[in-house]
């Protein structure tokens, strides 16, 4: 599938389209969606009266499948709706926008947000690059990197999280 960019266009393309529909394609390609949850969105996005054969045969599918069918299934869905998968970069990059939104509403706890996954995106913001700078890359590593002080730590996390949050949205305008 090609990728868009949609950052730019203040006509989306995905108007009318379900959004958490439009939000897992971002995920899906950022590697950071559950696919089991996959037929269910597929199921919620019929029930709002989208319809093409791979959305009702990815909502027919259970949670405990064959990965590779789900992923199929997905992926023919979006197509047949036209929702084309953004590049590898910008979807990590919207995740990791989500992933700030997330930890600024405590909806992300501190061991949620250990992984060495963050320093691989190529970042483009001067807030999108403090906010990953401060993200230790395994649980070994945290008193390395956070020495003995996890309070202020914390403290300058939110402070950079805010600061992207605060930012222009990357990712689909739904």
């Amino acid at each position: 599938m090609e990728a868009i960019d949609d950052t730019t266009e203040p006509d989306s393309p995905f108007h009318g389209t379900y959004p958490p529909l439009v939000e897992a394609a971002w995920l899906y390609q950022a590697e950071q969606v559950c696919l089991e949850d996959l037929p269910m969105t597929a199921a919620q996005a019929l029930a709002t009266g989208m319809d093409t054969p791979a959305l009702c045969e990815l909502a027919g599918l259970a949670r405990h499948e064959d990965p590779r069918d789900i992923r199929d299934a997905f992926e023919r869905a979006l197509e047949e709706l036209g929702i084309l998968l953004p590049s590898h970069n910008l979807s990590r990059r919207y995740a990791l926008s989500r992933l700030a939104s997330r930890f600024t509403a405590g909806e992300v706890d501190l061991a949620e947000l250990v992984s060495d996954e963050w320093s691989q995106v190529r970042v483009e913001t001067a807030q999108e690059q403090a906010f990953v700078a401060l993200l230790p890359p395994c649980a070994c590593c945290i008193e390395f990197t956070l020495g003995l002080d996890e309070a202020a730590w914390e403290a300058q996390l939110r402070i950079a999280a805010c600061a992207l949050v605060s930012q222009p949205a990357v990712g689909p305008r739904l």
